[in-house]
């Protein structure tokens, strides 16, 4: 007897990549009663949401506008942070009776911690009859008469539309790689090649042993500008550099070679603040007055690398302008960054004029979507990239 025949299994929908966006895709898109089939290569969906926050899961922010986001085009973002936007995915959150918590500057986190909206969103697609398949490496992917068919570890797939969620290479621990470049490339689709971003600063070993020595596990809130780049958040000294908000959020404008400005008084002339001491208090040194407004090691390191510690009331007009100069404008020039390896997010992606910022869609390759951090839009630190997976993976899952 000859072996039975069997046609290779079609979907109407194929996503690559479970995490945030391809999750919240494959739900929608499940319930608008296609059939769709999930491929990770990992052992579990979600694995970047489950580590998120430290684990909490900052899984939006409130504060989320376009104003947020960095692409080379700015504009593409707009409509799907329109359409789907942090209340939607409250109200999602209420529904599986999930609770949050308001951090600073808007960050939402939730209170039943990341696993919880892992849950949450399987929980959506399992209602949605969405098929997964786990531990799955795709090998191939091929285009034609109007189907996509992907040859996987487990056999192969065909499907009308095929959805790239695989995110960039940050994190490699987590299995993370440039899969969506790649495709993008196979399909003539233009891209901006990855790089790091909202990444730790490194130093040289000079400045480390220098300026920085001693400083390790210090906190302070500074204004930290580079480019077009502003935040005022919490900077921190580390053994290889400088991390914290403040620098991860400012490593996503810097280019290589740049000086970051750093504003240790934020908030404060520090020039009116020095000469006001100056007449208050003459025999108090310089490094005492720091003290009061940074941390003390920090005060010191600075009186001891940058500024010659001396009683107040000893410092010239040009002396004290210079103090509060070097205060309000440090200028630090970073050797790199710690790469791909530390970075929450990636720069770059599939270039947004190759897509419809409506639905996703590649506009020369009909059913072909890209979403989440695959593409070119990448927001800042404290949930907004979480937000733009959510409202992306939305948007294509009310087309595909």
């Amino acid at each position: 007897m000859r072996p039975m025949q069997t046609s290779t299994p079609h979907y109407d929908v194929i996503i690559i990549g479970a995490g945030a966006a391809g999750l919240m895709c494959a739900a929608e898109a499940g319930k608008r009663g296609r059939q769709v089939l999930l491929l990770d290569k990992a052992d579990k969906v979600g694995k970047k949401i489950l580590i998120s926050g430290g684990g909490r899961c900052n899984f939006t922010n409130l504060y989320t506008n376009p104003a947020a986001y960095l692409s080379q085009n700015p504009h593409f973002c707009k409509s799907a942070l329109a359409r789907f936007t942090p209340q939607d995915f409250l109200e999602l959150m209420r529904k599986h009776h999930l609770s949050w918590t308001e951090k600073t500057l808007g960050q939402l986190f939730c209170e039943q911690k990341a696993p919880a909206v892992v849950n949450m969103l399987w929980a959506e697609c399992c209602e949605a009859g969405v098929a997964l398949r786990l531990n799955t490496d795709v090998s191939d992917i091929s285009h034609t008469d109007n189907h996509f068919q992907v040859q996987t570890s487990q056999g192969a797939q065909t499907a009308t539309a095929l959805v790239i969620a695989t995110g960039g290479p940050s994190i490699p621990r987590m299995g993370s790689t440039d899969f969506g470049i790649r495709v993008a490339k196979q399909f003539e689709l233009k891209n901006i090649p990855f790089s790091p971003a909202l990444v730790p600063f490194t130093f040289s070993q000079e400045m480390l042993d220098g300026l920085f020595a001693g400083l390790a596990g210090i906190s302070t809130e500074v204004a930290a500008s580079c480019g077009s780049g502003q935040f005022r958040e919490n900077l921190l000294f580390t053994h290889r550099g400088l991390s914290g908000p403040a620098m991860l959020q400012i490593s996503s404008y810097w280019n290589k070679g740049e000086a970051v400005e750093i504003n240790l008084l934020p908030g404060r002339d520090a020039l009116a603040w020095l000469q006001a001491l100056q007449k208050q208090r003459p025999k108090a040194e310089l490094k005492t007055a720091l003290a009061e407004v940074l941390p003390s090691r920090l005060a010191q390191r600075l009186c001891e690398t940058l500024f010659p510690n001396r009683p107040l009331g000893q410092y010239g007009g040009k002396a004290l302008q210079a103090i509060a100069q070097q205060l309000q404008a440090w200028q630090l020039t970073p050797t790199g960054t710690e790469g791909m390896r530390t970075a929450e997010v990636c720069l770059g992606g599939v270039d947004t004029r190759e897509l419809s910022s409506r639905t996703m869609e590649a506009r020369k390759v009909p059913g072909l979507y890209f979403i989440g951090e695959t593409v070119d839009v990448t927001g800042w630190l404290g949930g907004y990239n979480f937000q733009w997976a959510w409202a992306s993976g939305w948007c294509a899952g009310q087309c595909v």
